[in-house]
C-alpha cells in the first residue's frame, strides 16, 4: 500500500457513507492510521462541498495532536473539530487502524425513541446480527467531541465494542480496516431503520432466538468485507476514485 492509495481509500469511504445516507451534507469523517504518530483524515478545504464529493485531495496527513503530518499538509485545509474522537480511539486500541464518524438519521431517531440496536435480523445481515448480538453501547451526551476529555468519555462508553452510538449525534465505528469500519456503520444503520419500521407498523422489535443466531455461519472476511466493499464501490459508479484495497479492508468480527 502507498500513501496515495490510502488517500483514495479514505475518500471513497466518505463517498460510501454519503451514498448510504449515513452522513448527508458536510458532516462526518473517516480516518486511517499511518503510523504511531500520524493518521490520514478527511479535512475541510477551501472548496468544501460535502462528503459525497470527497476527493483524495481532501484527505490530509496529521499528527494525533492535530499538527501537520508532513510539510504543507494543512495548507488551506483544517482537520475536523472532532479529531479527538478519532485519535483517542487510536490511542486506546492498537489493533484499530480506522475510525468512522457518521450522522445516520435512523440511528439517532431509534436511540432517541429508546430502541436499542438488537439482533432482530439473522441471515438478512449476518455480520450485523453478530455485531448487534454482542451489544452496541451508547454514549449518552449529545456533545461535539472536540477535546480529549470528551473523547475519553466516549471511549469509556464504547468499552471493548467496535461501535458506539452518540446520543442525539450519530455513531463512531472502529475496525482493523477502513471498509470494515464503514460496513459496521451500514449494518447498525440498517438495523436501526428496520427497528423504526417495525415500530411504525405497530410491532415491537424483538431479538431472534439464540438458537437461530447460533446457526448463523461466519462467511469469512473475503465475502463479508471484500465482496461487500466491491459492491459499495460499484454503487458509487463513476464517482468512485479507486479500486478495492484488500490490505486495508480489515476483517469481519
Amino acid at each position: 500500500m502507498t500513501e496515495a492509495s490510502d488517500r483514495v481509500l479514505v475518500a471513497d469511504a466518505c463517498r460510501v457513507l454519503a451514498a448510504r445516507g449515513l452522513s448527508d451534507g458536510v458532516l462526518g469523517h473517516v480516518s486511517l492510521r499511518v503510523d504511531e504518530e500520524r493518521l490520514l483524515i478527511r479535512c475541510r478545504g477551501p472548496h468544501e462541498r460535502g462528503l459525497a464529493w470527497t476527493t483524495p485531495e481532501d484527505i490530509r496527513l496529521v499528527t494525533l495532536d492535530g499538527a501537520e503530518g508532513a510539510p504543507g499538509e494543512l495548507d488551506g485545509y483544517s482537520p475536523p473539530n472532532e479529531l479527538p474522537l478519532h485519535t483517542e480511539v487510536l490511542r486506546s486500541r492498537p489493533s484499530v487502524t480506522s475510525v468512522v464518524h457518521a450522522h445516520p438519521p435512523s440511528v439517532v431517531a431509534a436511540d432517541l425513541a429508546g430502541i436499542a440496536i438488537r439482533p432482530i435480523v439473522g441471515a438478512y445481515d449476518i455480520p450485523g446480527a453478530a455485531l448487534a448480538r454482542a451489544g452496541v453501547p451508547v454514549y449518552e451526551r449529545g456533545v461535539l467531541i472536540r477535546d480529549r476529555e470528551l473523547a475519553g468519555e466516549m471511549v469509556t462508553a464504547m468499552g471493548e465494542r467496535p461501535v458506539v452510538l452518540l446520543r442525539g449525534h450519530g455513531l463512531t465505528s472502529s475496525a482493523a480496516g477502513v471498509a470494515q469500519a464503514v460496513l459496521q456503520a451500514v449494518s447498525v444503520d440498517r438495523i436501526a431503520a428496520l427497528s423504526l419500521w417495525v415500530r411504525a407498523g405497530g410491532g415491537e422489535p424483538a431479538e431472534l432466538p439464540a438458537a437461530d443466531l447460533d446457526q448463523l455461519p461466519d462467511l469469512g472476511s473475503g465475502f463479508t468485507v471484500a465482496v461487500a466493499w466491491r459492491h459499495e464501490l460499484a454503487r458509487l459508479g463513476d464517482t468512485a476514485v479507486g479500486p478495492v484495497h484488500p490490505f486495508r479492508l480489515g476483517s469481519s468480527s
